[in-house]
This record gives structure tokens, sequence and C-alpha cells, in this order.
């Protein structure tokens, strides 16, 4: 791993594997880890009015299903997440699942995206893509009734395998 040009460090010292000793944004090169079972689940929130909430609860967005639709959604970007993040690398993606649940009380959906692979690097990223695109999916599908969405709250809740191991939030 490379350090952090000293011009970028404050009062943290620390590592980022994604520059190489000139400071240029690189791809990290994986090929000498183990491949393991890698997992990796994210989650993130859409604030919507009461309209919106029972438009999606009942079915009756013009659209039409606004969660099926986003489900498939948020599995379609985790699988592209090497297209749209400059330095993920392409993965065999052996599971993903979206799931959603809708929150009357707060007037929002929470969604959750939860990735697997057996490879050399993590699928972090690939469940932050999904939900972030399962989120806005939600959005695009409803703006009609109500354009003030707020989408927010998108986190890694939990990861597994390889060298770092594992983290839960």
């Amino acid at each position: 791993m490379n350090s952090v040009p000293n011009s970028w460090k404050g009062s943290v010292d620390m590592e980022l594997n994604h520059f190489d000793e000139k400071g240029n944004a690189v791809m990290v090169d994986v090929s000498g880890k183990a491949p393991t079972e890698r997992i990796a689940a994210a989650s993130g929130r859409i604030q919507v009015s009461r309209e919106v909430l029972e438009a999606i609860r009942m079915g009756t967005a013009s659209k039409g299903d606004v969660l099926g639709v986003a489900r498939v959604a948020g599995i379609m970007a985790a699988k592209q997440t090497s297209s749209l993040i400059p330095m993920c690398h392409p993965l065999m993606i052996h599971k993903c699942t979206v799931d959603f649940t809708v929150e009357e009380d707060t007037l929002s959906v929470k969604a959750w995206c939860t990735v697997k692979t057996f490879g050399q690097t993590g699928v972090e990223m690939e469940a932050l893509t999904g939900v972030s695109v399962a989120l806005l999916t939600i959005y695009d599908m409803c703006k009609a009734l109500d354009k003030r969405m707020e989408i927010g709250e998108i986190r890694l809740d939990f990861k597994e395998g390889g060298k770092s191991g594992e983290f839960i939030r």
C-alpha cells in the first residue's frame, strides 16, 4: 500500500491503496489475494409524502409497481458497479437481493441491498450502488406525485471476507 501524499495528510495518518507513489489514481492489484467468500450489505432511506407512501403501498403509482421495479434496478446496478465507479473491479456476483420496508410512522421507505461473491475483492461498493439506485428509482417513479422526496442515510451495514475481516455497523 502507498501512503497518502504529505499534502493530503491531516491529523490522521492513513494509507490509501488507490494511488501510486506519484499520487495518480490506480486500480488496486488484487491478483495476489486469495479468493474468499465476500458478503456486503448496505441500506438507505427515502423520505416521502403520505400521498407517495400510499401510492407505493397500494400499487397505484402511474409508472407501475414501484418497489418491484426498484428491486430490479438495484440488482442491475450492483451488477454494473465497475462500469460506474472507475476503480472498482468487475466481479462475478453470485447473489444480490434488494429488500424494502415501508415505514408508515416515518413516511419513508427503507431499502437494503446484500451482495455475495467468491473472489479476491469485496462487494461493498456493489451493495452501496445497488441500494442507491433502488432509492433513485423510487424517486423517479414517484416524482410526478411529489418532487420533495429526500434520499439519505446510505451506508454500509455489514461486510465479511477478505483480509480486513468482518465489519458490523
